[in-house]
C-alpha cells in the first residue's frame, strides 16, 4: 500500500476533531504548506476536491516537463507531485481527498466549521491554496473541433507515448504551447506551431529554443480553421489571418493551447473578498471579508492569492504557503510570535 493509500485510509472525519490548520488544496503549493506546518508542529488536515495529490501536476499534464522549480534543470510534473506528495505526507496529516468546501463558519470561541458535501470538518486556522480554481480549456469557433475531440483533437497531454511518430499540429503561443513543443519534440514525426501573432507569452529561453534550436516549423500570424478526417483526424486547415490564404496539413493530431478558463466554484459563496477570480492578501498572506476586514484564522496562498508585483510560480507560492504557515501557528500558538524556524541558514 502506498504511503498515500494509507494516509487515505486513515482519514479521521470526527466532528470533534479540531485541526490546527486546515489546508483546501493538494496542489504542489497546498503539499508544501503541510510539510512546513509539520515543521511547526502543527496538526494538518488537507481537504480537495480530486481525488489523488497533485493538483494540476498530476491530473492535467503529468509527464510535462517543469522548468522553473528550484533544485530540478527539469522535471516531470508527475514526478514532481509525487515527490511533494512524500514530503507533504511526512507528517501524517489527515487526507480528505474526493471532498469540496462548501462554506465555513467561526464558532463563538473563534474555531472554524468548514462544511463539505460529506461532513464538517473543525479547525482553528485555514490556508486556501486551490489554485485559480477548476479549469476547463477554452475552446476555439473552428470545424470539426467537436467531432473530433478524443480522436486526434486535444486538449490534454496525460500520455507523451501516443504522439510517437505522429504529425502533430500544436495552436498558440503561451507557454503551454511552447513547452509541448518542446516536451513532444522527441517523440514525434513532425510538430507544426501556429500563433496567430508574432509576440509570445512564454520565457524567453523557451522562445529561443522554439525559433533557433528546434525542428519546429513555426507560422506566425496563422490561425486554425477547421479538422478534417474521417475515424480520427487527418488534415487541418491554416489560414494566414492578414490574407486569409488557407493551406491544408496532413495532421494525426491538434493540440490546442490557448489557456484555459478558471471557476472558483462554492470559494464565490464564502463571503471572502475577490479581485476577479483571485482572492487579495497582505503581506501575511491574511485574506479579508467583503467588506474589506481581515477574517480571522483565514489565509490563501498560491495562484489563487493576488497581491501588487504577484508572480504565478510553484516555487513563490510555496513561499506564500510558508508565510500564511508561519503566521497561523501563532494564532495557534500566540508564544510562537517571535520564533522564526528554519532548517538552512544562521541565527542571526
Amino acid at each position: 500500500m502506498t504511503a498515500v493509500s494509507e494516509a487515505s485510509a486513515a482519514q479521521q472525519t470526527a466532528a470533534d476533531e479540531i485541526s490546527d490548520v486546515t489546508i483546501i488544496g493538494a496542489g504542489p503549493v497546498g503539499l508544501f504548506g503541510s510539510f512546513y506546518a509539520g515543521l511547526r508542529k502543527m496538526s494538518v488536515k488537507i481537504i480537495d476536491s480530486l481525488p489523488e495529490l497533485g493538483g494540476q501536476l498530476s491530473t492535467l499534464y503529468p509527464e510535462k516537463y517543469v522548468y522553473d522549480m528550484p533544485g530540478f534543470p527539469k522535471v516531470l510534473a508527475g514526478k514532481l507531485a509525487e515527490e511533494m506528495s512524500e514530503q507533504a505526507l511526512r507528517f501524517n496529516p489527515t487526507l480528505c481527498l474526493g471532498e469540496m468546501v462548501l462554506k465555513f463558519e467561526h464558532d463563538t470561541d473563534g474555531i472554524i466549521n468548514l462544511s463539505t458535501q460529506k461532513g464538517t470538518h473543525r479547525t482553528r486556522t485555514i490556508i486556501i491554496a486551490t489554485g485559480a480554481g477548476a479549469f476547463s480549456p477554452k475552446k476555439l469557433d473552428a470545424g470539426g473541433l467537436i467531432e473530433f475531440d478524443g480522436r486526434g483533437v486535444h486538449y490534454f497531454v496525460r500520455n507523451k507515448s501516443q504522439f510517437a511518430g505522429k504529425r502533430i499540429l500544436i495552436v498558440g503561443g503561451g507557454d503551454s504551447a511552447v513547452d509541448w513543443a518542446m516536451n513532444l519534440e522527441e517523440f514525434a514525426d513532425k510538430i507544426t506551431l501556429v500563433h496567430r501573432r508574432d509576440k509570445f507569452r512564454c520565457h524567453e529561453e523557451s522562445l529561443d529554443w522554439l525559433m533557433n534550436r528546434s525542428r519546429v516549423e513555426t507560422l506566425l500570424w496563422h490561425e486554425l480553421d477547421r479538422v478534417e478526417g474521417n475515424d480520427k483526424v487527418t488534415r487541418a486547415v491554416i489560414f494566414d489571418n492578414r490574407s486569409q490564404e488557407r493551406k491544408s496539413l496532413d495532421v494525426d493530431a491538434v493540440l490546442l493551447n490557448i489557456g484555459f478558463s478558471a471557476d472558483l466554484g462554492p470559494i464565490k459563496q464564502w463571503g471572502i473578498k475577490l479581485e476577479s477570480q483571485y482572492i487579495p492578501v497582505n503581506q501575511f498572506m491574511q485574506v479579508s471579508n467583503a467588506d474589506g476586514n481581515l477574517i480571522p484564522g483565514v489565509y490563501a496562498a498560491g495562484d489563487i492569492a493576488t497581491f501588487p508585483g504577484k508572480l504565478k510560480l510553484i516555487a513563490t507560492g510555496c513561499g506564500e504557503i510558508a508565510t500564511a504557515v508561519y503566521h497561523a501557528k501563532t494564532v495557534v500558538d500566540p508564544s510562537a510570535k517571535f520564533t522564526q524556524v528554519h532548517s538552512s541558514g544562521m541565527d542571526l
